[in-house]
């Protein structure tokens, strides 16, 4: 096999295991699906009040990130919980500080979503 179908047959193995994890997360972390739940619900909103392009554009990179950075603080409570599984101050401070990323993205996609849908509800 010459270098250039080896990269691209990597690339394919990359993706597959990439697919793999996303359908691991909405499979087994809770909070993923209850992320997935209010995305669908959102997307279905966005087909009921007509949002314009630019509102569907902000409105999936915002569910993009939540459900990104979700995904990045499970890797990151499943690896502090596989390095040392008893509980550790400098392990809770790490999780923590990886929750809140998540909560940062979630309060400013809830922003974003105020912001196209208050005008077309009111």
């Amino acid at each position: 096999m010459n270098e250039k179908e080896s990269f691209f047959v990597n690339r394919l193995k990359s993706i597959g295991y990439a697919f793999k994890g996303a359908v691991l997360l909405l499979k087994t972390e809770a909070s993923i699906k209850v992320q997935f739940g209010i995305a669908v619900a959102m997307i279905i909103m966005g087909f009921a009040l007509h949002i314009s392009l630019t509102e569907w554009i902000i409105q999936l990179l915002a569910i993009a990130l939540v459900m990104s950075i979700e995904a990045v603080n499970t890797a990151v409570e499943k690896i502090a919980d596989f390095i040392h599984p008893e509980h550790h101050e400098k392990i809770g401070f790490i999780k923590d500080i990886a929750a809140g990323a998540v909560f940062i993205a979630s309060v400013f996609a809830v922003i974003i979503g105020l912001i196209i849908y208050l005008p077309k509800i009111f």
